[in-house]
């Protein structure tokens, strides 16, 4: 009983919230919910959290090799002056397919405008791996780590990778600057982080 009261309390404070950010600003509520915050932290009554990074704090660059699911190599290097949005994934992830539909939203709002996607999926072969991107319109590639795991370990130092879907927002010079832990159920935080990390100067 305790925990149910704790739960329906949460989600009347959530709703509570998310109106006012309606009211703020009717285009992008989770958005306007996260800026009212202090820009380093946020968490929904749902547990998806959200870590913005200061420049000054930012770890050095994430240097990587991968092997994709369309048969092609990629590295680091190849996403150099762009910020890179990183998704862990696997298909059997019911939170990973709901998610896809807002990572393709945001990764088309994007397109051309120095930002890239790359998936990492964690357990899949490129038959499925592909299969996936194929159903939910997923245009980018995504790492094996089951042909190379070396991109998991990369990685690994940070983001707690046991608790996919995660995402990661790369700032221009490879470095993490915001993490997104858990389910992206709107696409206008992800937009909100994208955006802030492209127009740094």
């Amino acid at each position: 009983m305790t925990t149910n009261r704790w739960r329906r309390a949460a989600a009347s404070v959530l709703a509570l919230t998310l109106a006012a950010g309606l009211a703020a600003c009717t285009s992008d509520p989770l958005a306007e919910q996260y800026r009212e915050g202090d820009n380093k932290g946020f968490i929904a009554a749902d547990g998806f959290r959200v870590v913005e990074i200061p420049e000054a704090e930012r770890t050095n660059p994430i240097e990587f090799e991968a092997v994709l699911d369309n048969g092609e190599t990629a590295t680091s290097a190849d996403y150099a002056g762009d910020v890179l949005v990183v998704n862990f994934w696997y298909a059997a992830c019911a939170p990973c397919r709901v998610e896809a539909p807002e990572l393709a939203e945001v990764h088309e709002s994007f397109r051309d405008d120095g930002v890239d996607f790359l998936g990492v999926n964690l357990y899949d072969g490129a038959e499925a791996s592909q299969a996936f991107a194929e159903t939910y319109g997923i245009e980018y590639p995504s790492a094996l780590t089951t042909v190379d795991g070396s991109i998991k370990l990369a990685f690994a130092g940070e983001t707690p990778l046991n608790a996919v879907p995660v995402t990661l927002v790369l700032d221009r010079d490879g470095r993490v600057a915001a993490r997104l832990i858990g389910q992206i159920s709107d696409a206008s935080i992800l937009e909100t982080l994208v955006r802030d990390t492209r127009d740094e100067a």
